[in-house]
């Protein structure tokens, strides 16, 4: 994948979708091969993990903590200063639509708004790989739609985004990579 590019894996459950985006994102060890980053002139440039954002099905949010508590801890824990300086709290409470509210403890929101507070984490600070694991669950359709603008911005300022769902991302140009299973197969070789 390139700058500006997104894949979007698609597959029935259990496909492998989910586990390729966490051998990706450096959660799982690949049982073989392995994933690179590459800079424009080839060089290598660290880990995916070391540069990427990743959301999976959970929020990785505390329920006790304010949304602003929670969002400060992830700008601050994955280095939200300088090169990597993303938006504000209220900034990014903003850009998801939900501004005014971060003063409220994140278990009060609904499942929707906790959604998308947890899709603000990737804009606090700034990583120019998205892993996303069915980022749209839990959002309406005026959600999906400001989620695919968010995505859109991300991809046209270079960003890269994987991403894993059911549901059609709204996005332009994105490739597709239907996920079969691996039922019959004794083993999988990618390269």
């Amino acid at each position: 994948m390139a700058a500006g590019e997104a894949l979007i894996l698609t597959g029935r459950n259990g496909s492998g979708k989910s586990t390729l985006l966490r051998v990706v994102a450096g959660l799982l060890k690949p049982e073989k091969g392995t994933v690179i980053v590459r800079t424009g002139d080839g060089r290598e440039d660290g880990h995916p993990g070391e540069l990427s954002h990743y959301l999976g099905h959970r929020n990785a949010m505390k329920n006790e903590l304010t949304v602003a508590e929670n969002l400060d801890f992830w700008r601050r824990f994955l280095g939200g200063t300088g090169s990597s300086a993303g938006l504000s709290v209220e900034d990014a409470a903003e850009a998801v639509g939900l501004p005014g509210i971060t003063h409220l403890p994140f278990g009060y929101l609904s499942a929707g708004q906790q959604r998308r507070f947890a899709f603000a984490k990737l804009l606090v600070a700034h990583r120019p790989i998205w892993i996303l694991d069915e980022p749209t669950a839990a959002l309406d359709a005026s959600a999906d739609r400001l989620f695919a603008g968010l995505i859109e911005a991300h991809l046209a300022k270079g960003g890269i985004v994987l991403a894993a769902t059911h549901q059609p991302l709204g996005l332009k140009n994105a490739q597709e990579l239907k996920m079969t299973g691996f039922a019959g197969v004794d083993q999988g070789v990618w390269g």
